[in-house]
């Protein structure tokens, strides 16, 4: 247990640091990003045509945020509004514009979401360079979870087994 305190403790640490020469998100990183989508998963490997679209609007601080899933040769788009929150902060939320309104932070280059779907647990990076970002979705079932226990002060941790992924490096058009 005092391995983890000391890890988290090392990552406020690092995350506080100056960031002058850091681009501004999400203005320094529109445009569209193409890749593939390697889906790993218990039934094996699968690799699908993906895209990334990050543009902006006639509106302050909204941007058009489209994910497009390219599948039997038909793109099949996810049309979300990325909004911000707090940008000093690294507040944003992803609308999916149905209801469903997703808080996301930004920090150390990464637009990062956690949420929880249909008894899944799902984590979301976006991580953003000069001409190509990585895109990744972790999930694991809630009902798999494993509860240990720390014999030193009895100090109770929950873990999740992954039980998919799905990552691309996309490239910046």
């Amino acid at each position: 247990m005092k391995f983890i305190i000391c890890f988290l403790i090392s990552i406020i640490g690092f995350s506080q640091q100056s960031d002058t020469l850091v681009k501004q998100f999400p203005d320094d990183y529109l445009g569209i990003y193409k890749g593939k989508l390697q889906i790993e998963n218990s039934r094996g490997k699968n690799e699908i045509d993906m895209e990334f679209h990050l543009k902006a609007t006639d509106s302050l601080d909204v941007f058009k945020y489209t994910l497009v899933y390219v599948i039997n040769g038909e793109p099949s788009p996810r049309n979300y509004t990325l909004k911000v929150i707090d940008k000093a902060k690294g507040k944003f939320v992803v609308d999916e514009n149905n209801g469903i309104v997703l808080d996301a932070k930004y920090v150390n280059n990464s637009l990062i979401s956690i949420f929880e779907v249909q008894g899944n647990l799902l984590i979301t990076t976006e991580r953003f360079f000069d001409d190509y970002m990585f895109f990744e979705i972790v999930f694991s079932g809630k009902d798999s979870k494993k509860v240990t226990v720390a014999a030193e002060d009895q100090t109770e941790v929950v873990s999740y087994p992954v039980t998919t992924t799905q990552t691309a490096k996309l490239i910046k058009q």
